[in-house]
């Protein structure tokens, strides 16, 4: 559960190129290391690859789209139901060659988040349909809602050759991108019910003035290193209101998954597939936060908040972006979204000063691993035109759109974007080099699992209580319990 917190803030600045993210689980450069060699093994790709059908898409004019939504829905009026949000503000202006090319007329409703997330629910689970396509929370959301039977599926659309052109290339979506949309996790059958729209990934920010300053320049190559110059600098400078890092360290879910990624950096390669995750071993009455990897993530994460202001735990992420921003901190780790911002010197006093990185691996030259978090489109199952719903998604996440809207969310969610130029020209480069490198082994931070709060306070209660100075494993092993007994009310 992401919290919506940092997507609030993107919404605030989208004026600013700011990007954005959704809730505590349940809501997005140079020298980045070393890009990981290997991705880490997880499930399978949901069984929704469009079929190679021979059949030609549409025509050379109408790319993405297949005959069907050029001539069969015209006339049709689709209702979209989305966040205001900088997709949003995104999508809108080219919504017109969507009308020209289809004849479908589109009926745009957005809400501002704080309203968005009842009228989605009131709208999804009602007994008459009204909206055709939603801003889909890829995460516990959009899982409660499939479990309520509220969300269409959509992978029958997708291995339709009428319905789905044969260039739409759903592999262009990293794998770990389509994980939190299908459904059942991990089941073999799964189907996909969401297809991404924007995302965010965690990643180190840090500011090279103050690196010059008091690290001669290097940056941190492993986890120890980063740590260890945060805390550097926090000790040579904190009384002058300088921090080696900022972080999230309030007592919050919505701190969970910023903490999961620098959790996954720690874990590795090794898999941690849906839907148990990371924080359990196979089943939900086998948490493992005793596992000395997941220790070690956790201790790295409490490093890094020790390493921040005296009010360390009272941070949540918006303290911490503006402490960033005000040149305050060294180092911060958390949504990519965030950057873009920072290269507006309306915005921020670090424009032209802010470095990007993948997560500093365990071991030099080692795999950096992190997490991620999406919104995406879905259709509700009450949808009154299903098929014209399919023509809209297919369009707004094609390649050549995911690649122009991406450039007002600076998150846009397939590989080819980051080498279209309507996307990487208007964004910082060594901040597309770092998340695009990141979104090659990055996993989703989602727990597929209902009432997941008090599962997720248990874990940050261990990542506060290693910052207070307890020992790690006695503290892993009463939280342990307390994680078993939360996930089985």
């Amino acid at each position: 559960m992401h919290g919506r917190s940092s997507r609030l803030l993107v919404l605030a600045a989208t004026v600013a190129l700011i990007a954005t993210a959704c809730a505590g689980q349940g809501g997005a450069t140079t020298a980045p290391t070393a890009a990981p060699t290997t991705a880490p093994a997880e499930s399978a790709a949901p069984t929704a690859a469009p079929a190679e059908s021979g059949a030609p898409s549409a025509s050379a004019e109408a790319g993405v789209l297949p005959a069907s939504c050029l001539n069969d829905y015209k006339g049709t009026e689709i209702t979209l139901l989305l966040n205001q949000h900088p997709w949003t503000d995104g999508m809108t202006p080219f919504a017109k060659e969507f009308e020209d090319l289809t004849g479908i007329k589109t009926n745009v409703q957005s809400f501002s988040e704080d309203l968005y997330f009842d009228k989605m629910e009131q709208t999804v689970r009602a007994a008459q349909g009204t909206a055709d396509v939603y801003f889909l929370p890829m995460d516990s959301t959009g899982y409660s809602q499939f479990g309520a039977g509220a969300i269409e599926p959509l992978t029958p659309y997708l291995n339709d050759p009428n319905k789905t052109s044969a260039s739409y290339d759903l592999a262009d979506f990293p794998n770990g991108f389509l994980e939190p949309g299908t459904y059942p996790p991990g089941d073999a059958a799964a189907q996909l019910y969401g297809i991404p729209i924007s995302f965010e990934t965690y990643i180190l920010f840090y500011n090279k003035d103050l690196v010059d300053k008091y690290l001669g320049g290097k940056v941190p190559a492993t986890m120890d290193e980063l740590t260890a110059a945060a805390q550097k600098i926090t000790d040579e400078a904190g009384k002058d209101g300088i921090y080696g890092a900022v972080m999230r360290g309030i007592r919050s879910d919505t701190i969970m998954d910023t903490l999961s990624g620098v959790v996954f950096d720690a874990w590795g390669p090794d898999p941690a597939p849906p839907p148990y995750g990371l924080w359990f071993d196979g089943g939900w009455d086998k948490p493992r936060l005793t596992d000395p990897k997941i220790i070690a993530g956790l201790t790295n994460y409490a490093k890094m908040v020790k390493a921040g202001p005296p009010n360390a735990l009272a941070i949540d992420w918006p303290d911490a972006n503006t402490l960033f921003s005000q040149g305050k901190a060294a180092f911060f780790i958390d949504a990519s979204l965030f950057g873009p911002s920072y290269e507006d010197p309306n915005a921020s006093q670090v424009a032209g000063k802010v470095g990007y990185a993948v997560l500093p691996p365990v071991t030099a030259g080692g795999p950096s691993l992190t997490g991620h978090w999406l919104w995406g489109l879905g259709i509700p199952k009450n949808a009154p035109h299903k098929d014209a719903a399919w023509c809209f998604i297919q369009w707004a996440t094609s390649k050549d759109l995911t690649a122009r809207i991406g450039a007002s969310t600076g998150g846009a969610p397939r590989m080819s974007a980051y080498n279209d130029p309507n996307y990487t020209g208007k964004l910082n480069p060594a901040y597309i080099t770092t998340v695009s490198e990141a979104m090659k082994t990055s996993r989703t931070t989602v727990v597929f699992r209902e009432n997941w709060k008090d599962g997720a306070l248990a874990i940050v209660d261990l990542m506060l209580a290693i910052e207070q100075g307890q020992d790690p494993a006695a503290a892993a092993a009463k939280q342990n319990d307390v994680l078993k007994a939360a996930v089985a009310q």
